[in-house]
């Protein structure tokens, strides 16, 4: 049985970037899904847009999935930066918004400067990032040289947003990536609203702690939105040991947890020395049968996205 397998990786202090390279080519040689890069303290973890675009250099093959918050990054910026790495990776970059608090340049023009609430604030950024990433799709880019049509302006449409926290008119200046539009996964740390989550994510990322019930919530927000359940790659976030000492059950073990909630895969969190994480992986992960694809959409096992245009 094969299942998405993602690898969380944070480089700055904690890990540099020689130590990030080596961790991307051993999940590279040992089939790792996609490579989640950690977002945090501008002090100790680098930008993941950045560290994304480096590794992407030298590892084409490899699917990334970029932390970002809301906190700092106006939804146009964030959106254009995403859109340019998915379509400079041919279509294999995904973003995990996490839930947080404006940014200057939003709040200059706010609507509503009472609206506070991080999950609500969450779900219409990831409303705006979907407009946006499908305002100018593929088909529309043309580059008719007999005829000197550039593109097909009546496909590109503005998004006119309007909302509580923010203001987007749109559209992008560039055109949808292979995959439709990057792969948007909600963390259930954020305390979202399922319903959100459900009706306006790819994938949603669940820990251990939480599972018993956010999969319950999950259920009934699938019911709720109407959404159909091979809509959405659900993963179970879990630390690996701190060894290889003992892969085979892991791994074992591992797979029936997945099974048990039905998880579409895994979210693996690193912990002891850079060392022995390189050995666990080249033994651990192998065994998880982890899955691939031309697009880290397709690596997920996700359809298509409907309005994204190709």
């Amino acid at each position: 049985m094969t299942r998405t397998i993602v690898l969380d990786l944070a480089v700055g202090s904690s890990r540099s970037a020689a130590d990030a390279i080596e961790i991307a080519a051993v999940a590279r040689d040992t089939g790792v899904t996609a490579v989640r890069l950690l977002d945090g303290d501008p002090d100790d973890v680098l930008d993941t847009t950045v560290v994304a675009a480096h590794l992407a250099g030298r590892f084409p093959e490899s699917h990334w999935i970029v932390d970002a918050p809301t906190t700092h990054n106006a939804p146009y910026n964030l959106a254009r930066r995403v859109l340019s790495l998915d379509r400079a990776t041919g279509g294999r970059t995904g973003l995990a918004l996490r839930a947080g608090d404006g940014d200057e340049v939003s709040e200059a023009t706010v609507p509503d400067r009472t609206a506070t609430a991080r999950h609500r604030r969450w779900a219409e950024y990831a409303g705006v990032l979907t407009g946006l990433w499908e305002s100018f799709p593929a088909a529309a880019l043309l580059g008719d040289q007999a005829t000197g049509v550039f593109a097909e302006d009546t496909l590109i449409k503005p998004i006119d947003h309007d909302g509580r926290f923010y203001r987007v008119a749109g559209p992008l200046d560039g055109p949808s990536s292979p995959q439709g539009r990057p792969v948007l996964v909600a963390d259930a740390r954020d305390d979202l609203d399922w319903a959100d989550v459900v009706a306006l994510a790819d994938a949603v990322v669940i820990s251990r702690a939480q599972a018993p019930e956010a999969v319950a919530r999950l259920a009934e927000a699938f019911e709720r939105v109407g959404r159909r359940r091979a809509d959405i790659a659900v993963l179970g976030r879990v630390e690996l040991p701190a060894d290889d000492t003992t892969a085979e059950r892991t791994a074992a073990r591992l797979a029936d947890w997945a099974e048990r909630y039905g998880f579409d895969g895994l979210e693996l969190v690193p912990t002891g020395d850079h060392d022995r994480l390189l050995a666990l992986l080249r033994a651990l992960v192998p065994r998880l049968g982890p899955s691939d694809g031309a697009t880290l959409r397709a690596a997920l096992g996700l359809p298509e996205p409907i309005g994204a245009g190709s």
